[in-house]
């Protein structure tokens, strides 16, 4: 975290939740995917927090990653490292701003101060696996990691069912409906009957 010193009390219990979350062997698959979608050219980090966040910080390295993943037209047109921090922010921003067009949703993205100052990191590793989702599912041809790297998203499946087919299905009574088949409620005893006199 940037410029501010450590947290106590009930801030500290939910940074410490937040840090809990961070995967290492995730952190693993990401350098590895970035390493090889982007080129020699982006380096590696340091093992750890510190330098998986080093590494993306300036936003060059994610501006990178998502230019690659375009075919034609690159989304990020400049990629320049800058020691000021509000350029770097930006880098990061133009990213986000890339993946959404990419087609990573809203919910699976970080905010740019989740990877700025280090609040959470496991946010950014949801938001590069999430991409590394998109990617294997549009099969443009541009990923280039392994396939069991990330989960290949669900497609659509649609059917078109004729008349006869849809009037038939009507008759089917569903599983989760219960069956019909035995239902009769010859020889069940509720308990001794009632005696009228």
């Amino acid at each position: 975290m940037a410029n501010k010193g450590p947290s106590f009390g009930l801030s500290r219990q939910v940074q410490d939740k937040i840090d809990s979350k961070y995967d290492t062997e995730l952190e693993q698959i990401l350098v590895e995917w970035i390493s090889r979608q982007c080129g020699s050219g982006v380096g590696k980090p340091e093992a750890g927090k510190t330098g998986f966040q080093t590494w993306l910080k300036d936003g060059c390295v994610l501006s990178e990653l998502i230019n690659s993943l375009f075919t034609g037209d690159k989304p990020v047109k400049k990629i320049a490292s800058s020691p000021a921090a509000f350029k770097q922010m930006e880098q990061i921003s133009q990213f986000l701003n890339a993946s959404e067009k990419y087609g990573v949703t809203k919910t699976d993205m970080f905010q740019t101060v989740d990877l700025w100052e280090g609040k959470d990191l496991a946010a950014v590793q949801r938001t590069l696996s999430a991409l590394g989702s998109l990617a294997i599912t549009k099969e443009e041809g541009t990923y280039k990691g392994e396939a069991n790297w990330f989960f290949k998203k669900a497609q659509e499946n649609k059917r078109d069912f004729s008349d006869d087919q849809m009037k038939a299905g009507k008759n089917v009574i569903g599983l989760q409906m219960g069956s019909n088949q035995g239902a009769s409620q010859e020889g069940m005893s509720y308990g001794r009957p009632r005696q009228i006199m």
